[in-house]
């Protein structure tokens, strides 16, 4: 008798030893699947804004297609008029580079109006935006992009 209940014991050990080994692999599995997730871009606000609005004074509130994806909207808020200064000086050529191709795109100019800019002295907690040609559609949605605008240089930017 008893060396059936060490047979059920060793039976027992034995399956919950090979319960143990394969939870290891499912985590893995898991941790694996999670590490093949894109960024967002509300990831990327949430990680980077901290270091521009201290140092620009502004908060990156994203970038966007619009016109059926043939301009990109860049949208700001200014935190810190002083530091923030460069983003609204119509002297300071700002533009976006396409991270895939290294592509640049500027701001457009209007015959009647004038660059797709604001050009008004920044107010602190207020919104201002940048319009961007995207010729041919190049820069879509989940894009990665670079803002420039003299030396304030923002990288990974994520189009919504």
């Amino acid at each position: 008798m008893t060396d059936g209940l060490s047979l059920q014991r060793l039976l027992t050990l034995l399956a919950c030893l090979l319960a143990s080994a394969s939870l290891p692999s499912l985590a893995q599995a898991t941790t694996a699947s999670n590490a093949l997730v894109a960024p967002s871009a509300s990831d990327w606000r949430a990680r980077q804004n901290p270091y521009y609005k201290r140092n620009w004074g502004v908060e990156i509130i994203g970038i966007k297609p619009v016109s059926s994806g043939t301009m990109l909207s860049f949208k700001y808020r200014v935190l810190d008029p002083e530091k923030a200064k460069l983003m609204n000086d119509r002297n300071t050529r700002a533009f976006l580079r396409d991270e895939a191709t290294g592509t640049v795109l500027s701001v457009p100019a209007m015959e009647n109006v004038g660059e797709l800019r604001t050009g008004a002295p920044a107010v602190a907690e207020r919104s201002y935006f940048m319009i961007f040609g995207n010729p041919g559609k190049l820069v879509k949605s989940g894009s990665r992009v670079s803002f420039v605008a003299g030396a304030l240089h923002v990288d990974g930017l994520i189009v919504d």
